[in-house]
């Protein structure tokens, strides 16, 4: 989706991971996935939005349905995806989330290759609420601001790549409990405002980079 912003690109083990989901969502009657961003051509941060997705390991799936049938590039560029959360985000929307949701997201968590799953927290609210007895692969799910039109994935590192550093494993447990709760507080839905304005993060340089990144650089 959104072709014009040139963020389709991932790593071989990425693009091979997204195929394969693709090819098993309709099992859980999900007919298809519209992927959001990847990564740049060359990774690295972008200019705007996402700070994480500069390793070519992670990627967004929107969670609107595939169409049933093939997208135009206009389609893809010009259609809104679907807001699953409620209005006071304390919940998710009744009229549009869909036990097919929890289906495509439990099966995604459950692949080998997936470390996280960043959903906003009334999703994973109702992740808790509606996943049954079967509830290990929840503690991949992780409650993130925003993403209330997708979900975000992020892969370990592949194999044999010794200057991608995973990250912790995240907490036992489902997540479902206090660390969930905290997502709920007024100071989290409704912090005071700023009484003075926030500091502006100085530009990105070459010297915060990896010295890797110098290679790419020079290569263009």
């Amino acid at each position: 989706m959104r072709l014009s912003r040139n963020r389709m690109w991932g790593t071989p083990p990425l693009v091979d991971f997204l195929e394969r989901l693709a090819a098993q969502a309709p099992r859980v009657g999900w007919p298809g996935l519209l992927v959001g961003d990847m990564s740049q051509p060359r990774g690295g941060p972008m200019l705007t939005g996402h700070a994480s997705h500069q390793l070519g390991l992670d990627a967004d799936i929107w969670l609107t349905p595939m169409p049933d049938h093939r997208m135009s590039r206009r389609e893809r560029e010009e259609t809104s995806a679907t807001d699953v959360v409620r209005a006071d985000r304390l919940d998710i929307d009744p009229r549009v989330w869909t036990p097919e949701h929890l289906k495509l997201i439990r099966l995604t968590a459950k692949q080998p290759e997936v470390t996280r799953l960043f959903v906003n927290p009334a999703i994973k609210k109702a992740l808790c609420r509606e996943a049954g007895g079967d509830r290990a692969w929840l503690s991949k799910v992780r409650p993130m601001y925003g993403h209330n039109y997708h979900y975000h994935i992020r892969l370990a590192c592949p194999a044999g790549q010794d200057q991608c550093d995973d990250q912790a494993p995240p907490p036992g447990g489902d997540g479902c409990g206090e660390e969930l709760a905290y997502w709920f507080s007024d100071a989290v839905l409704h912090p005071p405002k700023p009484t003075k304005p926030p500091k502006l993060k100085p530009p990105m340089t070459m010297a915060a980079l990896p010295a890797a990144c110098r290679a790419v650089l020079k290569a263009r």
